[in-house]
């Protein structure tokens, strides 16, 4: 069973889930690869992440990858859809990932929630596509 395959099935078995992400260091890589683009003072929710990563990543997949994050890969710029934290659970002050982004310029409110229409960092959202740049119509357009 290829591992895209293996992981879509395992998505609703959390134990299955960790154990295949444990062995395939490919799919946590495709994960860090993308976090570590973030700029500081913007951030990526987890299922946009899943999103972009495609078949076999869930927004809960990303939750687990990011909790096993080595100190090179920005974990606290990674936030759920809400806008907030979602740092219940782990070993480390309840309101540290918030604290981390506030120091590089990201504002919560009273809730513990930021503006994502604000702080939202979307890959390549400035640059042109190749039809673009070679002037040629799409009915595909980027927001």
């Amino acid at each position: 069973m290829e591992l895209r395959h293996a992981l879509s099935y395992a998505s609703s078995k959390p134990l299955t889930l960790l154990i295949l992400m444990r062995d395939d260091s490919r799919y946590r890589e495709k994960v860090y690869k993308l976090v570590r683009r973030i700029p500081a003072g913007r951030v990526m929710t987890y299922g946009q992440i899943a999103e972009l990563l495609g078949e076999g990543y869930t927004a809960r997949t990303i939750g687990y990858v990011m909790h096993n994050s080595s100190n090179d890969t920005p974990w606290h710029r990674v936030i759920n859809a809400q806008g907030a934290c979602s740092t219940v659970g782990l070993v480390l002050p309840h309101d540290k990932q918030q604290r981390m982004l506030e120091a590089e310029g990201v504002q919560f409110n009273e809730r513990g929630r930021c503006k994502l229409e604000t702080y939202v960092w979307i890959p390549n959202a400035g640059r042109k596509s190749r039809t673009e740049r070679m002037g040629k119509h799409t009915l595909f357009k980027k927001r």
